[in-house]
């Protein structure tokens, strides 16, 4: 079918290319999912004849089989022909790649990392050597320092290049002038260079030998003793005391917490602050003493070291019991290196040590970013080098080739250096601290920190705006909203009936149970085995709000008994059930928070990327119990206290509930089924103590949840106009079981638990098991709350030209609803919602149908998102650039990255990524600039950021006052930077030309580097405090960021006016001297040089737009300091020093004659560039000068 449609290519060859580099990628992503890709672009490249299918064609002729699509798309390109043209263009940088990465892989081959026996306290039987158990944060060391730190200089072509120069000095043949002339500059900038990196490096030096010299008590055959964290050992029992650091990777042996259990923070290691509950090994914790652990032989069997920071899996053996005791281990029997305790004490055993610790695999470094204005400016330098080349062969050749014209070439090689000045580098690093210090300084947006400070000019230039929505758009805050349960509804105002409804519920159950113990079970127990039977709305509640109260991972904890360790809360829950300072502590990942993320997944969570592992001391993650659990994850369990049933105690084996009348209900926990991405529902196993009941309770996502639970015929319609409103679903249900069902569960359970392979699939299949025909309860709504001054902002933001995409792991009801109220989308907009598309047909047709479509807004699905990537991915893009704004839903993290990666390659604009959790780190580091919020997820996004706010609203003045402005000021400083150069050089230019071409430096010695510095560097870096606008002006009209984005402040264009600027000014200057002093020609030094100093004075009072009283300061000290200085450096002043043996003479300068001709030279060079701004500032002014007049 397909091969008989007439068919064109309409894909670029750009975008074959990247079809090719993602071709690439599949095929080094080795097993799982990128292998099927990958055999796909296989399958592509033996039917190469097959071309694209054109968008927009006739859907007559189009039949939707999968059949005929089973190849991927190509535009065919020509084979590139490996000729010279290949070498010089791309051959060389492929061989020295490849040739490095060789080196690298023969000089850093990696240990095979393998599964290990680990004996309790027996360090000496490990078969294998593990490596030492230290943090190594540091770059270089002793030996590498300088030749490193050197290298990252000279990489860069401006620095490169200066070497050359200052070295081409030591040649007696091409010395110009003084060696301090050129080394002196080059020798600065190396010096505050090193002198930075050495301070970083001993800064990071110490928190490493401080993390490593921190003592922990070691148990061994003859008591505890104290070791350093750095010479711990595979093997090692270590006690670890509450709100202590944990060293190694431990499994968790035994607690003094009486439940066997502990809480340990997690926040320096996944960036979530909400606590993780960890359990001990049961085998051990029954030991009656802690010396026993010495009297059994027992052994960890644990899996070979990996980054996924989520999973474990191991076995614990004891050898000495008959029979052998077999304990399978998980995630939930390890403690992470790098995670603090929050509870009690703990003994483990040291399972993994440095560098194969889970924290230590998953820290990398950040890419390192570089600006667009730096690219620019480097594009710039390189145009400066061809044309000083070019000025020296033309001055050589109007010498007419005599004598050694090479040595002649590179003299004035040398002559005109100037052209590129070493000053540039300087002054941009020195003044992008100063953006960034006033950023953290700006009392409007309180608790900003700028983590890159290479890039503030990128907040300027950003077209493309990414950002998630929980915590970042929304406030992350869970209220409980509706009760639904399938024929009633309840809302905000009706809560007060369902508590009213409950206290019934338990009074006549409690009345029941008084009047008659023994006949209250069997009818209960018939109406489970009987769901079919009408329930009245009482009972049905009483049922949905047990179910939310007993399914969960959530804990309560008294502050009355925070510091007593040893003991767990259950004792004082017996003695006080309503203790007031009882909070809620999540111990999962994500609950609440989870489902209604639905496909957030866990990639991104398992990177602590740009994080130093120095940081993960005790001291930086003290948090109080208060702020500690995300509210989110606990909405429900206190919704439920509020309508009247409360969690009151809870232990690895038991849970307690109050009633209203103050009764207390005992449960006993049998099975917990954690919360996973893969799943999106959990799941409890418990029986109640006064009845023997065993119920199943689950919750989940409405997507998991619905072909668990019986036919119903409201669901999926509820789930759908609660998305509507904003809210986030919960499907909850449960399930009878007798005791026969499970104890066959239990049993095939335990012994999938048990395998070593395929453990979590084998697992995965016994508890789908039981996930069949589930009685369905309720369905909750949680909402979670704007945060302030969203709706403003962005539409601040869209004002300024600026497209926003919102990539979220939310259903798409629940993200168009935010979508509208957040005012991302206008009200006046059409929002087009892209189908499921599942192949290539359907994508086809959907595309020609969006294609239809005019300035709407597109809102699509991860999984519609992947095919249309993976058929049509320039088409797609194009056509998603030209909406205002894209809202894509659930969104893997790697699938953000992906999205911000393509609108990088396919439109070369900027783009900024914007979020708050783990979850986005991937985007952040991917983004051109990334911006974190300190969220309630933790810092971890914040951390990896190049800058860091509080609240989402800060953005705009982020962007609209202080990227505007350090994109201006930069512009403005490199490019008059550049002028300063330029000027000196034309002037030795003309020199050279009047003195028959000779290669004579004009100016020798001190003056050249006082020109660059004490001379004109205060007054030319004073443009950091410049600003065309005030900040309340930009604030108010953002679309004056829209001409930011078309880089207009640094162009070829404006290159082009400073290089025609800085020729006229030289020949002036230099001809002006010239003519003027014809009879004092030996004096023709200092003449030109006062000329040239008043000229860039008063040149930056020309580009000055708005006036700084630190400004003017800078100008008067340097006019001050040049005319100080002619007193004491005449000795550099007249060519006569060189020529005619002649000296600058101070009463010379003190004539009228002097005063008033240097005076006329600057006048003229420097008057019609002001008469020019005027005129253009009246006939043609910038929209900025519109405004403020």
């Amino acid at each position: 079918m397909a091969d008989q449609i007439p068919l064109y290519p309409v894909r670029s060859a750009a975008a074959a290319a990247a079809n090719r580099k993602r071709a690439v990628y599949y095929s080094a992503a080795g097993p799982g999912p990128g292998a099927d890709r990958h055999s796909r672009y296989q399958l592509e490249d033996e039917s190469a004849h097959l071309d694209e299918m054109p968008l927009m064609m006739s859907e007559e002729g189009f039949e939707n089989e999968e059949s005929d699509y089973h190849t991927l798309p190509r535009a065919r390109i020509m084979q590139r022909k490996r000729g010279l043209e290949w070498f010089v263009c791309d051959g060389w940088k492929f061989l020295c790649t490849s040739c490095c990465d060789w080196l690298v892989n023969i000089c850093q081959r990696k240990k095979e990392l393998k599964a290990r026996t680990v004996w309790l306290g027996c360090p000496e039987k490990c078969e294998e050597k593990h490596p030492r158990n230290s943090i190594k944060n540091q770059k270089y060391n002793v030996f590498t320092f300088i030749p490193g730190v050197l290298y990252e200089q000279f990489k860069f072509f401006l620095n490169l290049y200066f070497l050359v120069i200052s070295c081409s000095q030591f040649v007696p043949a091409l010395k110009i002038g003084y060696l301090y002339t050129y080394w002196a500059p080059l020798g600065f900038v190396l010096a505050v260079t090193m002198t930075r990196e050495a301070i970083d490096e001993f800064r990071r030096f110490q928190r490493d030998k401080e993390v490593n010299s921190q003592l922990y008590s070691k148990l061994t055959v003859r008591g505890k003793v104290q070791v350093k964290s750095s010479d711990i050992q595979v093997g090692d029992l270590i006690i670890v005391e509450k709100n202590q650091r944990i060293p190694s990777d431990m499994v968790f042996l035994r607690t003094s917490e009486k439940a066997g259990s502990c809480f340990i923070r997690t926040d320096q290691l996944d960036g979530e602050t909400d606590w993780k509950l960890k359990v001990a090994v049961s085998c051990t914790q029954r030991l009656p003493a802690l010396g026993d652990l010495f009297s059994i032989s027992a052994y960890v069997y644990a899996q070979k070291p990996q980054m996924d920071i989520h999973s474990f899996e191991g076995t614990f053996t004891r050898e000495d019991s008959d029979p052998p005791v077999h304990e399978s281990l998980s995630i939930e029997n390890t403690l992470w290196a790098s995670t603090v305790v929050a509870s009690g004490t703990v003994i483990g055993v040291v399972i993994y040590t440095g560098k194969e610790t889970r924290s230590v695999m998953n820290t990398s470094n950040p890419k390192n970013k570089v600006g667009l204005l730096d690219l620019e400016l480097n594009r710039l330098t390189k145009a400066l080098f061809l044309a000083l080349v070019a000025l020296s062969v033309v001055m050589v050749t109007l010498q007419g080739f005599v004598g050694p014209w090479y040595r002649n070439l590179f003299r004035f090689l040398l002559l005109f250096s100037y052209i590129i000045p070493i000053s540039l580098r300087v002054n941009l690093d020195m003044g992008k601290a100063v953006y960034g210090w006033m950023m953290m300084k700006d009392e409007n947006i309180p608790g900003t920190v700028v983590r890159t400070s290479t890039i503030p000019e990128e907040l300027g230039r950003l077209v493309y705006l990414l950002t998630d929505k929980t915590g970042t758009l929304t406030q992350n805050e869970m209220v409980f909203k509706r009760l639904h349960l399938g024929t009633v509804s309840y809302g905000a105002d009706t809560m007060d009936e369902i508590q009213s409804h409950v206290r019934d519920s338990y009074s006549q159950m409690q009345s029941q149970a008084g009047g008659n113990n023994t006949g209250s079970t069997p009818p209960r127990k018939a109406q489970s085995s009987a769901p079919k039977v009408r329930k009245s709305v009482s009972s049905r509640i009483h049922e949905a709000v047990k179910a939310i109260v007993l399914c969960h991972n959530v804990t309560p904890v008294y502050e009355s008994r925070a510091g007593v360790t040893g003991e767990t809360e259950f004792a004082e829950a017996d003695q006080d059930f309503s203790d007031e300072n009882r909070t809620y502590q999540a111990s999962s990942p994500d609950e609440v928070g989870r489902t209604d993320r639905e496909a957030r997944g866990e990639e991104t969570g398992r990177r602590v990327e740009g994080c130093e592992r120095a940081s993960f001391s005790g001291d930086n993650t003290s948090c109080s119990r208060d702020s500690s659990p995300c509210r989110g994850k606990v909405a429900l369990v206190q919704w439920t206290e509020s309508v009247g049933l409360t969690l009151v105690s809870r232990d690895l084996t038991s849970m307690q509930l109050k009633t209203p009348s103050g009764q207390v209900l005992s449960f006993c926990i049998l099975q917990l089924f954690p919360f996973t991405s893969e799943s999106k529902r959990m799941g409890i196993i418990v029986r109640d103590e006064s009845t023997a009941e065993i119920t199943f309770y689950m919750k989940g996502a409405d997507v998991a949840m619905s072909p668990i639970v019986q036919y119903n015929d409201w669901l999926e319609e509820e789930c759908g106009n609660m998305a509507r409103e904003g809210l986030r679903t919960l499907v909850v249900a449960k399930k009878a079981l007798t005791e026969e069902q499970y104890q066959d569960f239990e049993s095939r359970y335990t012994q999938a638990k048990l395998s070593m392979h395929d453990r979590s699939l084998k697992v995965a299949a016994v508890v789908e098991s039981l996930e069949r025909e589930m009685e369905l309860l309720c369905l909750t709504g949680v909402e979670d709350q704007l945060q302030a001054d969203v709706r403003p902002t962005l539409e601040m933001l869209r004002n300024a030209g600026i497209k926003i995409w919102m990539l979220t792991g939310d259903k798409l009801e629940t993200a168009t609803c935010i979508a509208k109220s957040s005012h991302l989308v206008s009200r006046t907009q059409d929002i087009h919602i892209f189908r499921q598309v599942t192949n290539r047909g359907e994508a086809h047709l959907e595309l020609n149908a969006f294609r239809r479509k005019h300035d709407c807004a597109l809102v699509i699905s991860g999984d519609s998102l992947e095919v249309c990537l993976k058929y049509y991915e320039h088409e797609f893009v194009e056509l998603a650039c030209q909406c205002p704004a894209v809202v894509c839903c659930r969104c893997s993290p790697t699938q953000k990255a992906h999205i911000v990666t393509l609108l990088q390659q396919h439109t070369g604009r900027r783009t900024c990524a914007i979020g708050d959790g783990g979850n986005d780190v991937s985007m952040i580091q991917a983004a051109d600039c990334g911006i974190g919020i300190e969220g309630k997820e933790g810092k971890q996004a914040s951390l990896a950021a190049d800058f860091s706010i509080r609240q989402f609203r800060h953005i705009g003045r982020l962007l609209m006052v202080h990227g505007r402005n350090s994109y201006k000021r930069s512009a403005a400083l490199g490019q008059f930077v550049m002028h300063r150069g330029l000027i000196i050089s034309t002037m030795q230019a003309v020199f050279s030309s009047v003195f028959y071409f000779a290669s004579v430096p004009l100016y020798q010695g001190f003056l050249m580097v006082g020109y660059a510095t004490i001379y004109t560097m205060f007054p030319v870096f004073s443009l950091v405090l410049d600003q065309d606008v005030k900040p309340e002006m930009a604030m108010l009209y953002p679309e004056l960021y829209k001409d930011l984005t078309k880089g207009r402040s640094l162009s070829f264009k404006t290159f082009l006016i400073w290089v025609l600027i800085s020729i006229y000014q030289g020949g002036i200057l230099m001809y002006g001297a010239l003519v003027l002093f014809e009879s004092e020609f030996v004096h023709v030094v200092a003449i030109s040089f006062t000329a040239l100093i008043l000229t860039e004075l008063l040149m930056v009072a020309l580009t000055v737009r708005t006036w700084h009283w630190l400004m003017v300061v800078a100008e008067f000290l340097s006019l001050g300091c040049y005319v100080s200085s002619l007193a004491f450096l005449n000795e550099y002043f007249g060519i006569g020093r060189v020529s005619f043996g002649a000296f600058l003479d101070v009463a010379f300068i003190t004539t009228v004659a002097f005063l008033w001709k240097v005076s006329a030279i600057t006048v003229v060079s420097c008057l019609p560039l002001y008469v020019l701004k005027y005129l253009r500032r009246k006939l043609s002014p910038p929209s900025y000068c519109k405004l403020a007049s």
